[in-house]
């Protein structure tokens, strides 16, 4: 993946039974970084297990992550030092352009910084 000017983010989405939330989430991620112009990589934890996994270079290249998730995440510690805005699935799905507002805000913020929505 080369990337050209643009911001590149990663996510993760993962939901309680792992089947819709999960993917729906993925899904509406993926059209707002388009709108954004930003190039994004997601990572699902659901009912098929781990797909598009997330490496610990996809996610030291990221200018910001994201972890949409409604339980503890296999892997969680890869995002220790990372810039991150952590929601929930739920409140991500209601509020889209208030977690996209948070991204914006981190990508000027130092690393390490931890934004939670509720």
């Amino acid at each position: 993946m080369t990337i050209t000017g643009g911001r590149f983010l990663v996510a993760v989405t993962a939901c309680v039974s792992g089947v819709a939330h999960t993917y729906m989430a993925a899904e509406q991620l993926e059209k707002l970084c388009q709108k954004e112009k930003w190039l994004i990589k997601i990572e699902t934890q659901g009912a098929l297990g781990i797909e598009n996994y997330l490496t610990v270079e996809d996610i030291r290249r990221a200018d910001a992550v994201l972890l949409i998730t409604d339980i503890d995440l296999d892997g969680a510690e890869r995002f220790t030092h990372a810039r991150y805005v952590q929601v929930g699935i739920n409140v991500f799905l209601r509020k889209p352009q208030n977690v996209i507002g948070a991204v914006r805000k981190l990508l000027s913020a130092p690393q390490h910084t931890h934004i939670t929505l509720s």
